[in-house]
């Protein structure tokens, strides 16, 4: 996956447990799990903006773009 979610380093940070974050951001902690995991294929701009106002930082806190790395056959890794 090219985009990592750091919602578990953002926690950490603010000392905040996913099951606030949960009831705060008005998602499921199932929901919240998937996107923690990097399972979710999308996300709303309303819920990365109520995750960004939940844990006072900006969008790039939580979302990063990573080069996924060619495996030697040319495939890319998975």
């Amino acid at each position: 996956m090219s985009i990592v979610i750091n919602v578990d380093v953002m926690l950490a940070k603010r000392k905040m447990r996913s099951k606030e974050l949960a009831e705060k951001i008005g998602i499921t902690e199932q929901n919240l799990s998937i996107l923690k995991t990097g399972k979710a294929k999308a996300i709303r701009l309303s819920t990365l903006e109520a995750i960004c106002q939940a844990l006072e930082c900006q969008p790039g806190d939580v979302l990063e773009y990573q080069l996924e790395q060619a495996a030697p056959s040319g495939q890319p890794t998975i």
